[in-house]
């Protein structure tokens, strides 16, 4: 092969693998859209499971608006009533009322403890934090290989099975920068909560970290709804329970 050919091969491959690249992240987005609204309002409860059976539950009111703004209030248990969390791009706070001021906070750590992270719980659209590649494509699924676009992000990597006909996330695999697996995430449950929104009504969270614990995120409500960017600020997360409805 003549240095031309070998060029011209070479400039394929790339243009190819850029290609095959680009539509990997148009079903990451189309995966988030299907996962969550813009801007959306939701009713959540989490439940805690520990390897002795013992159990611990919370319930959330949640707002999100765009990309990169979500708040979130806690409504149980009584000791935990009132607080709150707000999360702009990679900035989180949380509000402890007798504390009077918002403290922050960080994306591994875990304000309700369990599997899950602040991060976890205050997710912004996948598609915000990662690039996505094409691990595999099987009959059934795109497995989609997510490497994360700054080092703030939670998880360096992630491994996503999505369904090919509903565009439905399955399963996501998060990983460490040393390639260890942190956690496992399954999508359970599909509901129709209405106005076109059909997706997973449970998360569920295990991690090899944390042998015989596992944790659970159950929607009971999901309805879009626009809010002003007043509601995703310091000055408003005391203030969030004003927005129920």
């Amino acid at each position: 092969m003549n240095r031309k050919m070998w060029f011209a091969g070479v400039l394929s491959l790339a243009l190819f693998t850029s290609a095959f690249g680009q539509d990997a992240n148009e079903i990451l987005k189309k995966a988030d859209e299907k996962l969550l609204p813009e801007s959306f309002e939701a009713y959540r409860k989490l439940i805690n499971e520990e390897p002795d059976g013992s159990k611990k539950e919370f319930i959330f009111y949640s707002v999100k608006k765009g990309k990169d703004k979500v708040a979130m209030l806690y409504l149980s248990p009584a000791s935990d009533k009132g607080r709150s969390t707000l999360r702009k791009g990679d900035n989180m706070w949380l509000y402890i009322p007798n504390v009077g001021r918002p403290i922050r906070i960080t994306s591994l750590q875990s304000v309700v403890g369990g599997v899950f992270n602040n991060s976890d719980i205050m997710r912004l659209d996948y598609s915000v934090e990662y690039d996505a590649t094409f691990s595999e494509i099987t009959d059934t699924q795109y497995i989609l290989g997510l490497k994360a676009k700054t080092a703030t992000v939670a998880y360096d990597q992630l491994t996503m099975w999505v369904d090919k006909e509903s565009l439905l996330v399955e399963k996501v695999e998060c990983y460490a920068a040393s390639g260890s697996l942190i956690k496992t995430l399954k999508f359970l449950e599909i509901k129709d909560f209405g106005d076109g929104l059909v997706r997973p009504a449970a998360i569920e969270t295990t991690s090899p970290l944390y042998r015989g614990f596992r944790s659970l995120m159950i929607y009971s409500k999901l309805k879009m709804r626009e809010f002003p960017d007043e509601v995703f600020t310091l000055d408003y997360i005391a203030r969030l329970g004003e927005l129920r409805e």
